[in-house]
């Protein structure tokens, strides 16, 4: 995030709420942007250097799902906190799997929004130039992680757990830490961190990432 005034791009088809959204966060210092489909919100994304997006998940032209997971596959890792009536387990899990950092249900209150959207904005790490781990190399500042040679491309949420992990490497990391650490939602359900890891293991391999029995998570400095 640039020390400019945050960029925020909101994608959601209720009119009035998109530009009620747009004006209320321009006058708490946001450069806010409001579009009202998904195709438009997907190009928007792909090219306008947001810092954070808020999308709705039903949406005309592409659906909220969609358009996570298309920025996904180009490599931005712009945070997506997620807007929708749905409030289902399913749901949530499915909008975790794809890429989306954070999720709100309708009716939400400003003072809710206003937090979750800080919080995505805080987690954007700066706090080494460099972290390594064996064979792995992380880079905070720029959000980049290779392994070996070849480079991995991760969400926001998988990028701040494999760098609070990396912080802690061959130590144990319980759900409950990473909760009050990362997401900084200790009421958040657990089963958040499991998705998250899960789809962390996918992309950097099962090794890296120990389960430790009824504690949590340990990363392990792999050599070969």
């Amino acid at each position: 995030m640039t020390t400019e005034r945050p960029r925020v791009l909101i994608v959601d088809d209720e009119v009035r709420l998109a530009e009620a959204l747009r004006q209320g966060l321009s006058r708490r210092g946001f450069d806010a942007t409001a579009v009202h489909d998904g195709t438009q919100g997907y190009q928007k994304a792909r090219t306008g250097g947001y810092d954070l997006i808020l999308l709705d998940l039903m949406l005309p032209g592409m659906s909220g799902y969609k358009v996570v997971e298309a920025l996904r596959k180009d490599g931005i890792q712009t945070p997506v906190l997620m807007l929708t009536a749905k409030d289902g387990e399913y749901d949530q899990a499915d909008a975790f799997e794809l890429g989306v950092d954070d999720y709100v249900t309708k009716p939400f209150s400003t003072v809710v929004l206003l937090a979750r959207m800080n919080a995505l904005l805080r987690r954007r790490p700066d706090v080494a130039p460099v972290i390594t781990a064996g064979r792995m190399r992380i880079e905070p500042r720029r959000h980049r992680c290779w392994i070996a040679e070849n480079e991995v491309v991760l969400t926001a949420r998988e990028f701040a757990v494999l760098v609070y992990l990396a912080e802690h490497a061959d130590q144990a990391v319980s759900k409950q830490e990473l909760l009050d650490e990362v997401w900084q939602e200790p009421e958040l359900d657990p089963n958040a961190v499991e998705v998250c890891v899960l789809q962390l293991r996918k992309k950097i391999g099962a090794r890296w990432i120990q389960t430790v029995r009824n504690v949590g998570y340990r990363l392990v400095e792999l050599e070969a």
